[in-house]
């Protein structure tokens, strides 16, 4: 089976692609300095970047688990999605409340999109 790696850091790949899917690592807010809404909308705008990488886009995506360090902080994220979010190809979403790798992070989101043939 062939496995492509996508934006390999130290630790990780950004993505993976592999048998029909793309699975993308924990994606985290580049500048932590922004609020839950910030945070929200640089991490769906880093999918977007590993998706086109991929060979494809939003409309791809299967399943998407959001994690915020504070469920509170829900409303703030859905205005970010909202705004981003195709409403023709809306993935199945979870939303879930857990600590994150550190303090400064807010929200954090994994997804798997159908890759392209």
């Amino acid at each position: 089976m062939q496995i492509q790696r996508l934006a390999e850091e130290e630790r990780l790949s950004g993505a993976t692609v592999a048998g029909g899917f793309i699975f993308l690592a924990g994606q985290i807010a580049d500048d932590t300095s922004l609020d839950t809404e910030g945070q929200t909308a640089d991490i769906l705008a880093q999918i977007d970047a590993l998706l086109a990488e991929a060979g494809t886009d939003k409309r791809a995506l299967l399943q998407v688990q959001i994690t915020l360090a504070d469920i509170a902080d829900a409303p703030a994220m859905n205005r970010a999605w909202d705004r981003w979010l195709d409403t023709s190809a809306k993935p199945a979403r979870m939303t879930s409340e857990g600590r994150l790798v550190g303090p400064e992070y807010k929200v954090e989101i994994i997804g798997v999109a159908l890759a392209p043939r």
